[in-house]
């Protein structure tokens, strides 16, 4: 339930996500209810049918058609739990968003917005409110996924996060700081990217990786909302925004690709949880001073700093100092690509890792173990 915010690199399981991961109402970078946190251009978008038909053809825009499309599929997750204070148990209050993920009551949200909560209330586009059960979360991904008693939702058409290109039209829906059915547009950003939680002082072992990003405004309450493109196909889910007054930056809002979304969506919905490969190192990006003092013969990859004695890439043979270029002949340029990579491969799978030192690059065959 707390927003938290995110670059290191162990692999090792984090045991919460840490950028100002976007809850609304709990405390942390960001997230307070009370900071608006806009950034760039942001319309609320209330269902409102009869203007929708009035409205001239002029006005119509692409983003007003993708508004139209998503904001049935988007919901505010309201969730409150009891926590223990000085002067005794106290009710704690959050919220954030959702995108319906199937017609028959789920909905994939964050799993920081639904994080320790007591009770989960759904509160829907047509103004009505379902009581929510949290079906499992996924700290490693940050996505979680809460049921409904409910059939016949207005399910979103998740697009493929892998066709997206920089500069592309991108659409935020959400509810931040409680504004419920509020879009905001921009443009893609970037792909691929990474935040660390030295930025917001998270726990050191825990990155978010491969995320979209977005100058489309993206703001307290908004975490779970969707990214949504000109087809209005959602290709993300919100998750984090990285506050001007921190980092001197503006615009710079995170997404979960849908790729990644729809994975751990059906594996916690199949099996209440979702399985991670554990390889057993700690890792940093190889920058031309690491490449100096460790000798490195390559120019980027991700670099073994440190290795647990009893895990499987010890047992392989790498040793620290040694630069992982490619999992399986696809090509790794730090940690983020090949945290990202080895998520596409399961526990107890063999996987080749190609590893360059001072001399020539090495492949290594690695069992990867389950994150635990």
């Amino acid at each position: 339930m707390t927003d938290n915010s995110i670059k290191r690199r162990t692999l090792r399981p984090p045991k919460r996500l840490g950028v100002a991961l976007l809850a609304a109402g709990l405390l942390a970078a960001g997230c307070g209810g009370e900071e608006a946190g806009a950034q760039g251009e942001e319309a609320g978008t209330r269902q409102d049918a009869k203007a929708g038909r009035n409205a001239p053809a002029a006005a119509v825009s692409p983003v007003a058609d993708v508004a139209r499309e998503i904001e049935p599929s988007v919901v505010q997750v309201n969730v409150s739990s009891i926590q223990t204070s000085p002067y005794g148990p106290q009710e704690a209050q959050g919220l954030g968003s959702g995108v319906i993920y199937r017609e028959d009551g789920y909905v994939v949200t964050n799993n920081h917005v639904v994080e320790g909560a007591d009770t989960v209330n759904v509160a829907f586009a047509d103004g009505s409110v379902e009581t929510g059960e949290v079906v499992g979360g996924d700290p490693y991904t940050d996505i979680a996924v809460v049921k409904v008693d409910r059939e016949g939702l207005p399910a979103a058409k998740f697009g493929d996060s892998r066709d997206l290109v920089v500069g592309q039209l991108a659409v935020a829906a959400g509810s931040p700081s409680g504004f419920q059915s509020t879009v905001t547009s921009g443009i893609i950003s970037g792909l691929n990217r990474e935040i660390p939680p030295e930025i917001t002082g998270g726990p050191q072992q825990s990155a978010l990786v491969d995320l979209i990003q977005t100058d489309a405004a993206i703001s307290p309450g908004s975490s779970g909302g969707a990214l949504v493109d000109q087809n209005g196909d959602v290709v993300g889910i919100n998750v984090a925004y990285l506050p001007p007054a921190q980092t001197g930056a503006v615009n710079l809002g995170f997404a979960i690709p849908s790729a990644t979304a729809r994975d751990v969506a059906d594996a916690i919905i199949e099996d209440g949880r979702a399985e991670h490969p554990y390889v057993g190192v700690s890792l940093a990006d190889l920058t031309p001073e690491a490449a100096r003092r460790f000798g490195a013969s390559v120019e980027s990859g991700a670099i073994v700093t440190g290795l647990d004695p009893d895990g499987p890439a010890s047992d392989a043979g790498i040793e620290p100092g040694g630069v992982v270029t490619a999992v399986e002949g696809e090509k790794v340029t730090g940690t983020g690509d090949l945290l990202a990579v080895l998520r596409g491969y399961d526990p107890g799978e063999p996987v080749e890792l190609t590893v360059a030192g001072e001399g020539e690059a090495r492949g290594f065959t690695v069992e990867l173990e389950e994150m635990r």
